[in-house]
């Protein structure tokens, strides 16, 4: 198997991986409010929030910086939390086209924690120099946008189901998804070791 598709497997599982699921619970809370309409917005925060994610790991991997891996382990959650609570508070009212704006920083930002909390594996299997170092940190990235696009495809297709068929409306479907998302994540922060 070529070194690219090593690395780009391990970039979708890391996404995939249904025992690491906070990956995916943040991709539902971002794509949630969104349409196959919005469909350049979407894949435009995605996107930024895959550099987020590579600079943390080109950051952690040079040695520029580093987190305890408890405080990330808190931080992820948090990151998802606030992402669904963003929905609840902003469903139903019309978002402002356009690039970059607040939600996109904020999105690159949450893309460098989650980013911090694979860092330390992803250390682990990368040898060699600092050069060597750049390409697989690539190919890994390119595996985490792939497999992120498929969940925000997912989630879409999912999206346009229960709105056409079950006649939800858009603004429900959000606070539905939101309250589930809210629901499942206030646990992982609230069992999460920094408290014990």
């Amino acid at each position: 198997m070529s070194e690219f598709l090593i690395y780009f497997q391990i970039g979708l599982k890391h996404v995939l991986d249904i025992h690491a699921y906070d990956h995916v619970l943040f991709l539902i809370a971002l794509s949630v409010p969104f349409s196959f309409n919005d469909w350049k917005r979407i894949l435009l925060l995605v996107t930024i929030f895959t550099l987020g994610h590579t600079t943390a790991l080109f950051l952690s991997v040079f040695g520029i910086i580093s987190v305890k891996v408890n405080v990330v382990e808190l931080l992820i959650p948090i990151t998802i939390l606030i992402t669904a609570f963003y929905n609840l508070f902003t469903a139903g009212k019309a978002s402002k086209n356009g690039g970059v704006n607040l939600v996109s920083v904020i999105t690159l930002f949450f893309g460098i924690i989650h980013g911090l909390g694979f860092s330390n594996y992803f250390k682990t299997i990368l040898g060699g120099s600092n050069v060597s170092k750049l390409l697989p940190i690539t190919e890994f990235a390119i595996g985490i946008e792939a497999a992120q696009i498929a969940v925000v495809i997912v989630v879409l297709i999912l999206s346009y189901i229960v709105q056409t068929f079950f006649r939800f409306s858009k603004r429900d479907w959000t606070l539905v998804m939101s309250a589930f998302i809210i629901g499942v994540v206030l646990p992982m922060i609230l069992e999460n070791e920094i408290w014990k």
